[in-house]
């Protein structure tokens, strides 16, 4: 049996299961996260309005909606366009092991895919949670640890082609031998290498997840009209993992991804920082250390870093003097600089004006990078080591994976406000109430253009 075979099957399972209350209560969350987060990038994420309006150039209409737009798109690119929303402020979900953003890739589809088609073959919660869990299952099973095969890759953007057209074939209905099919037709378009984000001075990895939910989409539409892929698309010979990780799966890869009992998903944590995920256990303990010093008093900070985490600060000439808000977010000294200085970390002061801060500017120049960690799965400890006038401490932080519910619907309504939506807490009681497929519907329009 095909690779593929077997990971619809796992799939066909967990469906004929259902959720477990944990589990659906907990994508429940994820959704409404990802919907805070899309209407703020109205306001907070420029990039995002420029890239919907460079996919669509030259498309009129469509039967795909647009999160808090009256625009309507062909079906897959409404899913990039949704994505973008959801991803480029940089404040979307992560699994940490698994090194990806689920539910921007997984919501878009299934939201596209509804749009699609008049009948839907399960319901969203469903269809977004069992899109979850492939994309965290892919992730676990390989393990990444940002050295070898797989730091080349964005892993959300890589996976996703195959979470989006396994959640988009759900709902558009297809049989086991469609998603087959599907998965072939997504892995004909999978990309995602890493250079936007480990290269400065571009705006790219904003919108990087928006083409594997596109990708995917189209690749479920295209087994719904009758396309065939190989069975052999993820496992042949010049399949899937043998050209874009070196090797196909081993048995033990196997016995990870194709598992049932557990939930790799219920690992997946929301954010609480608009930055990318490594630098949080950094900036948690700059915030602690913050605490313990006047700015003035301290002449040097010390990054501990692993290969990984020294991504982000290298060259670390450009990552102290971030030139695109993207740039900023993803560069661990910026992010150090800026917690030292500002003493909290939101949408409100993480903005472009930011980046020419002077305080924060002159702050990076105490800072120094050391290889203090080995790297390992999941993201680094946030390794600081403060030098100052009256002595010197070092805090090591572990990151949090855990979000309260209280958490997540105080940052929907953060979210809500700074997009310059009226009554968020109502907002949160309508939509977290009943998620349904018509979402979309019952949310403002904050962007009127057709």
């Amino acid at each position: 049996m095909s690779l593929s075979n077997e990971i619809v099957r796992a799939v066909r399972q967990r469906q004929s299961q259902g959720l477990s209350e944990d589990i659906r209560s907990k994508v429940i969350l994820h959704i409404m996260d990802t919907i805070g987060i899309s209407l703020a990038a109205y306001k907070g994420a420029p990039v995002a309005l420029r890239a919907i309006q460079g996919i669509s150039f030259g498309v009129e209409g469509g039967m795909g909606r647009v999160i808090g737009s009256a625009r309507c798109l062909p079906p897959a690119y409404a899913s990039f366009a949704n994505t973008a929303l959801a991803h480029a402020l940089d404040y979307d979900d992560i699994n940490d092991l698994a090194r990806i953003h689920p539910t921007p890739v997984t919501l878009a589809a299934a939201l596209a895919a509804a749009d699609a088609g008049p009948s839907r073959g399960t319901d969203l919660i469903t269809a977004v949670g069992l899109g979850n869990e492939l994309l965290c299952r892919l992730g676990h099973a390989i393990k990444p640890c940002g050295t070898g095969a797989d730091s080349k890759w964005f892993l959300s953007q890589l996976f996703g082609y195959l979470g989006a057209a396994i959640t988009a074939g759900l709902i558009l209905g297809l049989n086991d031998d469609e998603l087959i099919h599907a998965l072939g037709l997504a892995y004909m378009q999978a990309a995602g290498g890493k250079e936007s984000g480990v290269g400065t001075g571009s705006q790219a990895r904003a919108i990087y997840p928006a083409f594997s939910s596109m990708g995917g989409v189209q690749a479920a539409l295209l087994a719904h009209a009758g396309i065939t892929a190989p069975a052999s698309c993820l496992d042949g010979k010049t399949g899937f993992f043998r050209n874009y990780l070196g090797e196909n799966l081993t048995e033990e890869h196997h016995s990870v991804l194709l598992n049932t009992e557990t939930w790799a998903f219920s690992h997946t944590s929301i954010k609480l920082f608009p930055s990318c995920r490594y630098s949080h256990p950094f900036i948690q303990s700059a915030l602690e250390l913050r605490k313990q010093f006047r700015l003035d008093e301290i002449k040097e900070i010390v990054i501990g870093i692993n290969h990984t985490a020294n991504m982000l600060c290298q060259p670390l000439e450009q990552r102290c003097r971030p030139t695109t808000i993207q740039d900023a977010k993803f560069s661990i000294p910026y992010m150090v600089a800026f917690s030292f200085i500002h003493g909290r970390v939101n949408l409100n002061n993480l903005t472009e004006e930011s980046l020419k801060d002077p305080l924060i500017l002159a702050f990076t120049d105490r800072i120094k990078i050391e290889q203090t960690q080995e790297d390992a799965p999941g993201i680094p400890l946030g390794d600081l080591k403060v030098i100052g006038t009256r002595g010197t401490k070092r805090k090591i932080k572990r990151i949090d994976s855990e979000t309260s519910v209280n958490e997540v619907k105080q940052k929907f309504i953060e979210c809500m406000q700074f997009g310059n939506v009226g009554d968020p807490e109502r907002q949160w009681e309508l939509l977290s109430d009943h998620l349904d497929y018509d979402i979309i519907n019952k949310l403002p329009i904050l962007d009127t253009k057709e």
